[in-house]
């Protein structure tokens, strides 16, 4: 990436992660350049990271390498549209919009290589991860240099085939509100239980951080992990078989399931 010009379309809350994250790599402010309707953010993202910035989407993409959709949706297909004459075979689009597959962005752009990606939101601290799919077009090259792109902020992980987009979508894009709601969840139960609430927060809270961190640094998965833990006969044995007498890993499954077909359905509507 060290010669790569990046143009990000959009300068929202996760093209500035991203943009952060490529300049603590090391990239030139002279390498990034981005565009946004928005005087005030446009003035915001260059006094952060002192990158030049456009109100037009066409002059933002002049003369880069990977340029990169980070738009709503519903835009998209304007945005698309707008931008095809000005775009050259050799660049590379990357998109981190949900719910746009590659087959309408080739009907909206052209037959540009697109890698098509789902972020989350926690690469807003980089400690997101990603899903990425390639269109045929793409070169190696261009795998690297979008790859490269999204472990600004977290993990990338290539994908085998488009569809799966929406299984990551229901794992790991939607993921941070499940685990948000058993916070919240397990914060509400503390306080029940005769806790303040302010100790039952800080209780959940680094509970669930430090579980995270011993089930990724740990050689073992999360069953084994879950074992190790609950002793026969005890505290967390009891929980655990409330859990699943409800039908825990069931909801779990169905409630992914739910997201996963939201996301094809979106894809469809958005794609017309």
């Amino acid at each position: 990436m060290s010669k790569t010009r990046i143009a990000f379309i959009g300068a929202g809350n996760m093209a500035a992660s991203l943009i952060g994250g490529l300049r603590a790599q090391g990239l030139e402010a002279s390498q990034i350049r981005a565009s946004d309707p928005g005087a005030e953010q446009r003035a915001k993202i260059h006094a952060e990271h002192g990158i030049e910035m456009f109100a037009d989407n066409a002059q933002a993409i002049e003369g880069a390498d990977v340029v990169v959709l980070a738009v709503k949706p519903q835009a998209m297909k304007a945005v698309c549209e707008a931008l095809k004459p000005s775009l050259v075979p050799e660049q590379l689009v990357v998109s981190i919009a949900a719910g746009i597959t590659c087959a309408s962005m080739n009907n909206w752009l052209g037959a540009q290589p697109i890698v098509r990606c789902m972020p989350n939101t926690p690469a807003l601290l980089r400690q997101g991860v990603s899903g990425l799919f390639a269109t045929a077009q793409v070169t190696p090259a261009q795998r690297q240099q979008a790859e490269q792109l999204l472990s600004a902020v977290g993990i990338a992980l290539w994908l085998d085939n488009e569809q799966q987009l929406d299984a990551v979508t229901a794992v790991s894009g939607s993921g941070p509100a499940y685990f948000f709601l058993l916070i919240e969840a397990m914060t509400a139960a503390g306080e029940k239980l005769g806790l303040p609430r302010e100790t039952a927060a800080k209780l959940t809270l680094q509970t669930a951080l430090g579980a995270a961190h011993m089930a990724v640094s740990s050689d073992v998965d999360a069953a084994e992990l879950r074992r190790r833990v609950t002793s026969p006969a005890g505290t967390t044995e009891a929980a655990i078989k409330s859990f699943q007498a409800n039908g825990f890993e069931a909801l779990v499954e169905q409630a992914l399931g739910a997201a996963a077909h939201r996301s094809a359905e979106m894809a469809e509507q958005l794609g017309n």
